[in-house]
């Protein structure tokens, strides 16, 4: 369901200047694909922020803004196509696709013992990575790559000045290595050349004892 607080986001201006919401029309439509929709495996949260350098955890969290959490394929797309395309985002500014309402914090009890995949890219490139990426979560096809007792918690796009940012989260940092993740996600992208790619473990990470805030990406 949606959060009952958010407000406007169809344009850029917007996000700057006001907290996030679905339209009327736009919640109908979504409720109505919701009701005779194709079930996805789980439900998924889409979440926006805007993270600011050095901010507490808890500023971070007063930030962050639910979205909606659907539960079948058309009610993902209509979610999708009602929200402004990355492309539309100012720096700084991010969305996530979390599974079922976990929260896109480190702290969050389903993500604390894990980490995520971080993978910088082009800003020409950004839109077709992240679209790729949300399509392979909700299908449960990244899942596939991931090695057993492991999961994929979310999926987030952050946007920079220069190379933007898409991360793969998953459940069990120590199980990581033994995934095969980035190869699907050269397989999903053969043409984008990613400037860097890397995987932060959340424990092992000096901000995770409470130096910065939730996010921190």
């Amino acid at each position: 369901m949606a959060a009952p607080s958010v407000s406007n986001l169809d344009v850029k201006e917007n996000v700057a200047t006001a907290s996030p919401q679905l339209g009327r029309s736009a919640i109908s439509e979504i409720h109505s694909s919701e009701k005779t929709g194709v079930p996805l495996n789980t439900p998924w949260t889409f979440y926006l922020d805007k993270s600011t350098p050095g901010t507490s955890a808890a500023e971070y969290e007063a930030c962050l803004r639910k979205l909606y959490t659907v539960s079948t394929v058309q009610g993902f797309w209509s979610v999708y196509n009602n929200i402004p395309s990355v492309s539309k985002l100012g720096s700084r500014y991010s969305y996530h696709l979390m599974r079922h309402e976990r929260r896109p914090v480190w702290e969050d009890p389903e993500n604390c013992n894990g980490g995520n995949w971080r993978m910088k890219c082009h800003k020409w490139d950004t839109s077709t990575v992240w679209q790729e990426l949300l399509l392979a979560a909700i299908g449960e096809h990244l899942s596939d790559f991931l090695i057993e007792g492991d999961e994929i918690s979310g999926i987030s796009v952050s946007m920079r000045e220069k190379d933007d940012i898409v991360t793969i989260w998953n459940t069990r940092s120590h199980l990581a290595e033994q995934s095969n993740i980035l190869e699907k996600v050269k397989e999903l992208v053969p043409t984008v050349n990613f400037t860097a790619t890397f995987y932060k473990a959340f424990q092992t990470h000096q901000a995770f004892e409470g130096q910065a805030r939730g996010k921190r990406s």
